[in-house]
């Protein structure tokens, strides 16, 4: 942190967002958010406190912004920046309307409901192949395959090919890091791989269309509801933002319960408590730390003037944990919560949101019940805590599992419990 330079008024914090020793969820942004509503910062405005962030979430003054990331970067053109420019991140208007429309039936929260026994058979498969150890690097053993594995069922991809995928899509989704110009070799390399890999599946479902997602796209596509370029964008991007978001937050949710061991015993006894456990999880310790948003027009708000064209951050740890959106901002996976941001919000919230509340609520428990007493083996290997954020390696110890427990479908959520994470 650093007070702002001449040009900013000095009562006004600056933080330096691409540093990737600055921690978002620092003690030194909690005291800024005590001070004021909000920043400036390398990357724009940044808000701090709930009111404020939800207000502008739901103001149609305000777009989403992301658009401008390679260029607030210094990445001015190239295969990165064509691609990122035609993504639902970027995308505003009537494309963006039109291609989420195709997309959102696979995404509805029944079809992927009724994938919770596969997505509970693959997290009991990896589980046994560590749990008799007593370790786990749980990154490269856990967290990996089974976002990976639930993306390729997805988008009917074969299971077998889930490394590399999840090779290209580990590459690439540094390009929500603060890291991204260094990085851009390698997203640029991992984009170059995915799309021709996504051309080969494409060219598969056109000559024998099996039904899945990506037949259906390509059925548009034929019809010409999508170009040929939207559809290899649109693949490309949900393979690589399907794995690599719930692989990150499943990292920061065993970060977050071995901080808190009685919320992991209580999860490994009442597992119908997995769902609330992820919106806490993403409330507290969010993967996306901030959610950008972009000034249609001159836009006042609580005595500041934002200029049409300036982006705005709205810093998820920091809004998720204000003390004047709730009396206790501890971590509890039993207590009613205002809704987070960690899915966005308007037009642009996560179109993947409940494959990720789902698969989720599903491996936290099954992994608090197989190891009630697991800690970290040492301080692991993490991204920065700025820009999207998880672990690279996190390994873990616990008492080793004897026999593997008895299978049975997943508890469902008590009844009453729908609205738990809302008041």
């Amino acid at each position: 942190m650093s007070t702002a330079p001449d040009s900013r008024p000095d009562t006004v914090t600056f933080f330096e967002l691409a540093d990737t020793s600055f921690d978002v969820t620092s003690p030194v942004v909690h005291e800024a958010r005590e001070r004021d509503w909000y920043v400036h910062t390398s990357y724009g405005f940044a808000v701090l406190r709930y009111a404020e962030a939800n207000a502008i979430l739901k103001d149609r003054r305000f777009q989403q912004g992301n658009a401008k990331w390679p260029e607030q970067n210094g990445v001015h053109d190239g295969p990165f920046q064509s691609w990122w420019g035609n993504t639902l991140l970027s995308l505003e208007g009537a494309d963006h309307m039109r291609i989420r429309r195709l997309l959102f039936p696979a995404f509805k929260k029944d079809p992927i409901a009724a994938m919770a026994p596969r997505f509970q058979q693959i997290a009991n498969e990896l589980i046994d192949g560590f749990a008799p150890r007593g370790d786990v690097e749980f990154v490269s053993e856990f967290a990996e395959p089974y976002s990976s594995r639930i993306i390729c069922g997805l988008l009917g991809l074969p299971d077998s090919e889930w490394p590399q995928v999840a090779h290209w899509a580990d590459d690439l989704g540094k390009s929500f890091g603060v890291n991204l110009h260094a990085d851009l070799p390698r997203i640029e390399a991992a984009l170059d791989g995915l799309y021709g890999y996504v051309d080969q599946v494409i060219a598969d479902r056109a000559a024998r269309p099996t039904g899945d997602l990506v037949s259906q796209l390509v059925a548009a596509q034929q019809e010409e509801k999508l170009s040929a370029e939207e559809l290899g964008v649109a693949l490309v991007f949900l393979v690589f933002a399907g794995m690599e978001t719930t692989r990150n937050q499943l990292t920061l949710a065993l970060q977050t319960f071995f901080r808190h061991p009685e919320q992991w015993q209580l999860l490994a006894a009442r597992p119908e408590l997995g769902r609330n456990a992820v919106e806490e999880i993403m409330r507290i310790n969010p993967t996306v730390t901030w959610i950008t948003r972009e000034a249609l027009e001159d836009v006042e708000i609580n005595g500041l003037h934002i200029p049409a064209g300036s982006i705005v951050q709205l810093l998820s740890h920091s809004t998720g944990t204000d003390p004047r959106a709730m009396p206790d901002t501890g971590f509890d996976i039993t207590s009613p919560r205002p809704m987070h941001m960690g899915f966005g919000g308007g037009v642009h919230h996560c179109l993947g949101h409940f494959v990720a509340r789902i698969d989720m609520s599903i491996a936290l428990p099954l992994l608090a019940m197989r190891m009630p007493d697991a800690v970290p083996d040492g301080p692991g290997e993490w991204l920065p805590v700025s820009g999207n954020t998880g672990a690279i390696r996190f390994p873990i110890r616990f008492t080793p599992e004897r026999e593997p427990p008895v299978r049975s479908n997943f508890p469902r959520r008590p009844a009453g419990d729908e609205g738990l994470t809302q008041t």
